[in-house]
């Protein structure tokens, strides 16, 4: 062939979108350049021999999903060019499916991928059973519902295994073989964006396919919400992107779940869109708020990722989806003090400590600690922080010897701020959703128990793989934890003292 598929998948795919935005008509797909047309091969580690038989030099190894032009054939092997390596030689012919690449043969194509689709580990398979497809079928039909049915395809094959490279153990054998079929993908034009996380790769699909799919009238709605979801994954935002630039992607995953109707989903696929929708309202909040948490905006962004959230069907949720609930709980929850509008401070009376924040150096709110005798000037404490300080949330005990305060130093993550009085003064203790490194996570105030010496935390985290929500009798002096259980109903101080109002707006006893 003249030409890889490679450029005619971006070629005809570029052709099919145009056709769908602009009704333009289009060229014809190239055909191939020889009568014995093409091979794909269906085999990991099939042999590329220099004769016709089993015990002939072996040229290559070939994996799943490249392709050949064939050339001719001998018993029961196909006589084939390998353009990618530019040498030839010998495979048997069940190890590869014959293809003709044209319009005829199109329907068939189709036919296959669709049952590939559905079959783990023949990703690389699929991709070049698609790039086949867009090269036989004819623009009318790549305009129409089989175009989107091959975009879909070609984005689904992509997303699974840039999600199994992901997860893959280095130095097995698993690991060469997705490094094979990525390096496969690679070849037809497939991008991959790498990212290292807590020292693993974190790989992702680059996600063309899905921006032309949701760029086509005839594109149904299940399609649509793969699409989306598969865009605004969180995992795949660069982890290195400064903070404007994390806020531009969020507004645009936010516009990108907007295109999908969500009506007609399936339960399941509904509580994806809408748990993903509440998860990205949540960063949208947080990204306000770090200019402004006054802003209206801020608790609008806040009361529409509460809201999306409350639309998650339970019955509906499946176990694998889970997980993602529990995520975006958390995520909403460590907003949902933005939906709480913040009251001017009040004069202090009596030794009764009250909250003021004030800016510090650029990008920092600082929080002080005052009281009748000690005025913003000459502050009890003062402490500064770069995050997200949620003054609403702020709750002195009886004694007036503590104050809780929610801070948020990054999205999904909210910790707890204990400032206590002490022999040598006010001390301010923090206390994180979980001891490992910052993922997603809220640590919130409870309630206070009386005497002065306890207060009541619920603390739910996700770090390293693993997930825990426990509610704790914590002890103020050095934030020790006294008691802790995942039920609620089996810890008495709990039942008898927690805030009324924390019982009535957490999401920790959803």
């Amino acid at each position: 062939m003249n030409a890889t598929l490679a450029t005619l998948l971006a070629a005809v795919a570029s052709a099919a979108v145009t056709v769908a935005a602009e009704a333009a008509p289009v060229p014809a797909p190239v055909p191939a350049t020889n009568a014995q047309g093409s091979a794909i091969v269906v085999q990991d580690q099939a042999s590329l021999r220099a004769a016709p038989r089993d015990g002939a030099q072996q040229q290559a190894s070939l994996w799943q999903g490249e392709v050949l032009e064939v050339r001719g054939e001998r018993l029961d092997y196909l006589q084939v060019w390998d353009h990618k390596r530019e040498r030839g030689g010998f495979i048997r012919a069940s190890d590869v499916r014959r293809v003709a690449l044209t319009e005829a043969e199109g329907p068939a194509l189709l036919a296959v991928m669709r049952f590939v689709q559905d079959t783990p580990g023949a990703e690389a398979l699929g991709i070049g059973l698609t790039a086949a497809y867009l090269q036989a079928a004819p623009a009318k039909a790549l305009a129409g519902a089989e175009g989107s049915q091959a975009f879909d395809a070609l984005g689904t094959f992509a997303d699974r295994l840039a999600r199994r490279a992901s997860v893959a153990v280095p130095g097995k054998a698993s690991g060469a073989t997705l490094s094979a079929h990525l390096d496969v993908a690679n070849g037809y034009g497939v991008r991959f964006a790498t990212y290292e996380v807590e020292g693993r790769m974190q790989v992702c699909y680059e996600g063309e396919a899905f921006r032309r799919l949701l760029a086509m009238p005839v594109a149904d709605a299940e399609q649509r919400a793969r699409a989306a979801l598969a865009l605004t994954r969180p995992e795949c935002i660069n982890p290195d992107l400064p903070a404007h630039e994390r806020a531009k992607v969020t507004t645009w995953q936010a516009d990108v779940l907007e295109r999908v109707e969500v009506a007609n989903l399936p339960g399941y696929l509904r509580n994806r869109l809408q748990m993903r929708r509440a998860s990205v309202w949540g960063a949208a909040a947080f990204q306000l708020a770090r200019k402004n948490a006054a802003d209206p905006p801020v608790a609008a962004a806040a009361a529409r990722a509460l809201t999306e959230l409350s639309g998650v069907s339970k019955a509906e949720l499946p176990d694998e989806d889970q997980a993602a609930y529990n995520d975006a709980a958390m995520r909403v929850s460590a907003v949902r003090w933005a939906l709480v509008p913040a009251t001017a401070p009040v004069a202090a009376a009596g030794n009764r400590p009250t909250l003021l924040t004030e800016p510090g150096a650029p990008g920092e709110t600082c929080v002080l600690l005052v009281d009748a005798q000690h005025s913003a000037k000459a502050p009890l404490l003062r402490r500064c922080t770069y995050g997200v300080v949620w003054a609403a949330s702020a709750s002195t005990n009886r004694e007036g010897t503590a104050v809780a305060l929610a801070v948020q130093p990054m999205e999904g993550w909210r910790e707890l701020w204990v400032l206590r009085k002490t022999e040598g003064g006010w001390l301010a203790d923090v206390l994180p959703p979980a001891a490992t490194t910052p993922e997603t996570g809220v640590a919130e105030w409870a309630g206070w128990v009386p005497g002065g010496q306890q207060m009541l935390v619920a603390r739910e985290a996700r770090g390293q793989g693993r997930y825990r929500k426990s509610f704790e009798v914590v002890r103020l002096e050095g934030l020790t934890t006294e008691r802790v259980t995942g039920d609620v109903a089996a810890l008495p101080l709990f039942q008898r003292w927690q805030d009324p109002a924390w019982k009535r707006e957490t999401l920790s006893l959803r």
